[in-house]
């Protein structure tokens, strides 16, 4: 079991970036998935997850209307499309799974079941 998160890099104020997490050895179709990040210095914050009971989103706050989170199962891959970056979007941003039938709601749920390594967002002039 894995999951593979890419997409990071470095971008400009009011840039854009696309976030993959790929997931291996497992069906994507009955897993929740949880996009987290975590600044230097700060606690790890849960930023949006998606639904697979019905493919709903929820994010926090703070990247309302910036971010957005797709699904394909078919190719076992969960997106994290993230607009209008600011500096302090800036963090390790890595994917978790958690089987969906045995949680309420993905964004208040701990019970994550599997993490990925993460992958390093910076946004800088």
């Amino acid at each position: 079991v894995q999951l593979q998160a890419s997409g990071g890099g470095s971008v400009q104020p009011g840039g854009s970036l696309r976030l993959s997490c790929v997931v291996f050895g497992f069906t994507l179709d009955n897993y929740d998935i949880g996009w987290f990040r975590q600044a230097p210095g700060k606690e790890r914050e849960r930023v949006s997850c998606v639904s697979s009971r019905d493919g709903s989103t929820r994010y926090v706050d703070s990247v309302k209307e910036r971010f957005t989170s797709s699904r394909d199962n078919a190719r076992s891959t969960v997106y994290l499309q993230m607009n209008s970056l600011r500096p302090e979007d800036t963090a390790l941003y890595t994917c978790a799974a958690v089987w969906g039938a045995k949680i309420r709601d993905c964004a208040t749920t701990r019970l994550w079941d599997y993490w990925g390594r993460g992958t390093l967002v910076t946004v800088s002039s």
